[in-house]
């Protein structure tokens, strides 16, 4: 027995002790760990690669409550798919081996363990590799010369990592072809483990992938109960969370079988409102929750798988079809191994050598049983008296339909090629160093029948090759072969089974925002539809609308509530509304910003053109009583009233109705401030005019009264006076007025949403408002003045006329007031306008009017005999 120990120091006394443990083995048999009763297969080379298999699977694990000798852990039901992975280890070494430029004169050979799924019997396994015997003793290697290099495997990350953890000690590569936890990427804790399968990370985001794609945010997680399934279901929450896609349930799937468990999660997923559920569970341990959500008739769900079942044919059963058709997820990348097919073609458990199972796998495929050697009949019975077919080597694998001999689907088994092949060149590279030219100390080389674990585990590190297929393979930092997965979508066939097509790729060596590639018109969904299903919790919110989440709810779930007037969502499920521009308006869908409407009383405006037209009618009015007046001028009527007076009131209230035109259209600069300063002393000058006839009226009846001293103020020089002089004072606040804090023109956004209103600014509202006070006080005034006149004898008296006319102006006025204030923009225009015209008006009405009924409809009352109270009627 030649024993290897990495301190020569120590070299003679460990072979003393392997030697010895040989010896005390079969004398001391309860000196020892009870064995698995290991069972592989072995091929003789100058360098070993090892394999660990989960080709068969426990029938069932009982509970042991440890009061009782533990059962022996049996595995019984042996598994198609994981025994092709086995086929293309063995068939990668005998291809290298034929090849003369990899490894010349060098001959690999294998040692292939099952692990049952079992990380105990993963980790005993490789244990017995790297100690070389079915007893393995802890850092020993009792065996022949031949090194190890690596050893490939396993499927499971339960069990990788398990094994992991011892190869890291030692610093043996392992390359693992299925294993896709996050935590086997630390390399901290397993520096020397590799894999040709993207970690959990990758896998994460190509799921999130796929569901943003497709629009699924409102999702429930299946993982199984492993350390595997925990870990990426923490992988798959924080990608999640990273896109904002919500959670409705999370569960996990039993890998001991639990009816109990399983009919909860039925449960969960019947009641859930989530349609899109992602499934990270190996077939094994899904097939009973399958087939027990098919027994409570659930369809319409959206099963999004990952690699561990993608693929998985044992699901394609014509019972699950209405449950499972439809169904998503990424898969391995896939490739045809050439000459792969003729070599499982060629497998026989006569003339096949060194290989493991091939008799479970003949009894598997052709539904026989080999016979024992004592008998040569060629049935047989079982208990149940059912005829059983013997197994007779003559059977032939070319008339089988098995997808096992589809390599056309070859993923894991690509995987497998790989890692052998990713082995054998770090071994090639480790075999042609040049001596001088080494990485190890002083340029040295590795010796290939006598090299360290840790000498290959540099060359793995940086292998970079092309396999024959042309595809790149290398490691990055994480230990990691390039990230590759193919989009699968289960249909639904015409004979009621299943097939999946590959419907796009996601490939993330491309370049960023090119990952994802996938044919959407290739893609059927449950029930056969073709339209994208969706998944929500909330439907989505349309522009115009905001998202407003629900309290103590997920994101993903919220109400839709539409922006508020002058605010937009343009995008769909906006976080917030966007406030438009000052002179932008929202538009009645409220997802866009437009130009607000411009506003002002324009002559193309109804309202305006009416009020234009009755200022320019209006004011014909007094032309007409002027020309009347002026026809009439001698008459008694006439030269009564202040004849003078009279022309100067009516040219006024000409004046007054157009001095309203110019509060329409447009306002400029030049129209603001003529609009107020032009009707106030326009105004002005009319109320003082009457108020100059009301103040003649009480002289000239009072100056008829004996020794008056009234009669010295007849006469044209006092109402001059008096219209003068209180236009002055008007003139004087405008003046003022124009001088400080003059109007001008503004857009006023606030007032009407929506609008803009072009107005004017009074620039001094304390001036615009002692304009209209000093106008409202001569009114006031006046009428005062008229209303104690009204009583003067004779009808030569028109106070009473000027009584009603100023009562008419400071009414109209009053009433302006509350009525400029409480309206806006164009229509606060269109109050001030009326009430120019209203007061005008009545003005015009009450002086005026009655006279010209006089001249025109009653000419016999037109004397002086009349006027002087000595006519009849």
């Amino acid at each position: 027995i030649s024993c290897f120990f990495y301190s020569e120091m120590f070299s003679k006394i460990l072979f003393l002790v392997c030697f010895s443990a040989a010896i005390y083995e079969s004398a001391q048999p309860g000196c020892k760990l009870p064995s698995l009763k290991l069972r592989g297969a072995t091929m003789d080379g100058d360098v070993i690669i090892g394999g660990i298999f989960p080709i068969k699977m426990m029938k069932y694990v009982t509970e042991s409550h440890f009061m009782d000798k533990p059962d022996s852990q049996s595995c019984e039901i042996f598994r198609l798919r994981p025994y092709r992975w086995v086929q293309a280890m063995i068939y990668a070494i005998e291809e290298i081996n034929k090849k003369a430029e990899l490894l010349p004169n060098i001959t690999l050979g294998y040692e292939i363990y099952d692990s049952c799924f079992i990380p105990s019997r993963g980790l005993e396994g490789s244990m017995w590799l790297i100690t070389g015997q079915e007893e393995p003793i802890p850092n020993y290697r009792c065996a022949s010369h031949t090194p190890l290099a690596a050893i490939i495997g396993d499927a499971t990350s339960g069990t990788s990592i398990s094994m992991a953890r011892l190869l890291g000690v030692y610093r043996y590569p392992q390359i693992s072809y299925y294993a896709g936890a996050d935590v086997l990427s630390d390399k901290f804790q397993f520096p020397s483990f590799f894999r040709t399968i993207p970690d959990g990370e990758i896998r994460s985001r190509s799921i999130v992938g796929l569901l943003l794609h497709f629009g699924w945010t409102w999702v429930g997680i299946l993982v199984e109960d492993t350390d595997f399934g925990e870990l990426s279901r923490q992988g798959l929450q924080e990608e999640l969370n990273k896109a904002k896609i919500c959670i409705g349930f999370s569960e996990i799937i039993p890998t001991i079988y639990s009816a109990e468990m399983n009919k909860r999660i039925v449960e969960v997923i019947k009641t859930s409102s989530v349609n899109a559920i992602v499934i990270i569970c190996y077939d094994g341990y899904l097939m009973p929750l399958m087939e027990e959500i098919n027994m409570h008739n659930i369809t319409g769900k959206i099963w999004v798988a990952t690699e561990s079942s993608s693929t998985s044919t044992s699901l394609f059963k014509s019972d699950l079809a209405k449950t499972l058709s439809g169904a998503i997820g990424i898969a391995t990348h896939k490739d045809n191994i050439l000459g792969f097919r003729d070599f499982l073609l060629k497998l026989h458990p006569i003339t096949s050598k060194n290989n493991l199972y091939l008799e479970t796998f003949w009894e598997h495929a052709f539904g026989c049983i080999w016979p024992k050697a004592d008998n040569n009949q060629t049935e047989a019975t079982n208990e149940s008296n059912n005829i059983i077919k013997l197994c007779t080597g003559t059977e032939n694998l070319n008339e089988l339909n098995l997808s096992f001999f589809d390599v056309s689907e070859s993923r894991v088994p690509y995987n497998v090629y790989n890692s052998v092949y990713a082995a054998a060149h770090a071994l090639h590279d480790l075999y042609a160093c040049i001596p001088g030219e080494g990485p190890f100390a002083n340029g040295t080389c590795a010796n290939i029948q006598y090299f360290e674990p840790w000498q290959l585990f540099h060359y793995v590190k940086n292998v970079y090759f092309k396999n024959k297929l042309g595809e790149e393979i290398y490691f990055d930092e994480k230990g990691i072969s390039p990230a590759l997965y193919d989009i699968i979508n289960w249909h639904l066939t015409p004979d009621g089974n299943m097939k999946y097509i590959e419907a796009g790729r996601i490939d993330f060596t491309a370049p960023p925002g090119k990952e994802l590639l996938i044919n959407n018109s290739a893609l059927m969904w449950n029930g056969g539809q073709t339209q994208i299903p969706q998944s929500v919790c909330s439907e989505s919110c349309s522009p115009g609308y905001r998202k407003a989440v629900r309290r103590g709810q997920p994101i993903c779930c919220f109400d839709c509530i539409q922006c508020s007037e002058g605010e937009i969502a343009n995008q769909t499920d906006s976080p917030d509304c966007l406030e438009c521009p000052d002179d932008y308006w929202s538009n009645d869908r409220r997802d866009r910003c437009i130009p607000k409407s411009i506003e002002f009383l324009s002559y193309k405006d109804p309202l305006g053109a009416v009020l234009a037209s009755f200022s320019i009618f209006s004011s014909l009015i007094p032309v007409s009583i002027l020309c009347i007046f002026i026809w009439y001028r001698n008459t008694p009527i006439v030269k009564a009233n202040n004849r003078e007076l009279s022309y100067v009131l009516l040219l006024s209230l000409i004046l007054c109705f157009l001095c309203s035109l110019i509060f329409i259209g447009r306002p400029s600069i030049e129209t603001c401030m003529l609009r107020q300063t032009a009707f106030g002393i326009i105004f002005a000058f009319s109320v003082a005019c009457v108020l100059a006839k009301t103040i003649m009226v009480v002289i000239a009846f009072n100056a008829t009264k004996p020794n008056s001293n009234l009669k010295k103020w007849v006469g044209p020089k006092l109402p001059n006076t008096i219209v003068v002089t209180c236009s002055l004072l008007q003139i004087i606040i405008c003046i003022a007025w124009l001088a400080s804090l003059p109007p001008f023109p503004e857009k006023n956004i606030k007032s009407e949403p929506g609008k803009i209103i072009i107005e004017c600014n009074e620039g001094s509202t304390v001036a615009f408002w002692c304009m209209l006070g000093y106008m409202g006080l001569l009114a006031i005034v006046s009428f005062i003045v008229a209303f104690l006149a009204r009583n003067l004898p004779d009808s030569f008296n028109e106070a009473k006329f000027i009584t009603f006319s100023m009562l008419v102006f400071v009414t109209v006025w009053l009433s302006f007031i509350p009525a400029y204030l409480s309206t806006k923009g164009k229509y606060m225009v269109a109050v001030e306008i009326f009430a120019i015209l209203a007061s005008s008006a009545g003005l015009l009405v009450c002086i005026f009017f009655p006279k010209c009924y006089i001249i025109l409809l009653r000419p016999g009352f037109n004397t002086k005999e009349y006027l002087m109270g000595k006519g009849t009627h």
